[in-house]
């Protein structure tokens, strides 16, 4: 329960729509909803209306005389609902089964857009602070990393843990440029995960070693301890989107280029099937 209550309102939907299209799967609506006809028609031209609808955003963003229609940011939220909420109503209109050839086009080509629409989502929240902020640059994040660098430097059961933290973003570095671009943010996740358990321990370590010499219990550098690992995690986790900043760039990009062609894709093949029914 706790891990839903920390999902965003738009990852709710998603997954309550992904429960709504099992139950749609199994529920034999066919004896509910024809194509056709009826709510199952009314349901295919609502969700076609919404997958048109969601150039909206498109031209919000890059018109600028649009302004008075609101911000970007709540049309991006709008552009996230009719892209999930379309191809679902459309699913339902279709009773989940494919039919003649035209209706499959257009239905592939849904599934398609809404797929990378998803992965889109992804990338763009991976280069982003915020979903709706400004995009994370490196000259940002390595200046995070220098900040907690000097914060670092004034533990005094470890001296050398600036020296430590270098160490280990070196070796999560290290001959990243062999490594295959779409492998490298695993290889890097596996590195950051490695480093993590390195230095914590490292740190245990210390504080063990100085509480002795000082003769003092360890349990009394609990606290400073757990600063010490917890500074540790933020910067070997800065360390890694440094690292996966680049790829994630490169993979934005690419998903632009294949995006746009998807969704005209879908406009042809949706609009020759409308036609198609209602001609025929």
């Amino acid at each position: 329960m706790r891990a839903l209550t920390s999902l965003s309102p738009m990852a709710l939907f998603t997954l309550a729509c992904v429960a709504l299209c099992v139950l749609g799967m199994n529920a034999n609506l066919e004896r509910f909803l024809t194509p056709e006809s009826g709510l199952g028609y009314v349901l295919g031209i609502a969700g076609g209306s919404a997958m048109v609808l969601v150039l909206i955003y498109s031209a919000r963003k890059r018109l600028r005389w649009l302004a008075a229609i609101g911000g970007v940011k709540p049309w991006f939220q709008v552009h996230m609902f009719l892209g999930i909420a379309g191809p679902v109503l459309v699913l339902f209109h279709a009773n989940f089964q494919t039919g003649a050839t035209n209706s499959n086009v257009a239905l592939v080509c849904m599934l398609l857009v809404s797929g990378s629409g998803l992965i889109g989502r992804y990338l763009y929240a991976r280069i982003h602070t915020e979903l709706y902020g400004s995009q994370s640059s490196l000259a940002d994040l390595k200046g995070q990393v220098a900040r907690m660098q000097q914060v670092s430097s004034a533990l005094v059961f470890m001296p050398d843990f600036t020296e430590r933290l270098t160490t280990a973003e070196a070796a999560m570095m290290s001959g990243l440029e062999r490594v295959p671009a779409l492998l490298r943010p695993f290889v890097v996740a596996l590195r950051a995960l490695g480093a993590r358990i390195r230095v914590s321990r490292q740190v245990r370590r210390a504080a063990r070693l100085y509480a002795r010499q000082q003769g003092r219990p360890a349990r009394t550098l609990r606290r400073e301890n757990k600063a010490a690992r917890e500074l540790a995690r933020r910067h070997i986790d800065l360390v890694r989107r440094v690292a996966e900043l680049g790829m994630y760039e490169r993979l934005f990009s690419l998903w632009h280029l294949l995006h746009l062609p998807f969704f005209l894709m879908l406009l042809v093949a949706g609009t020759v099937h409308v036609v198609a029914v209602h001609m025929y």
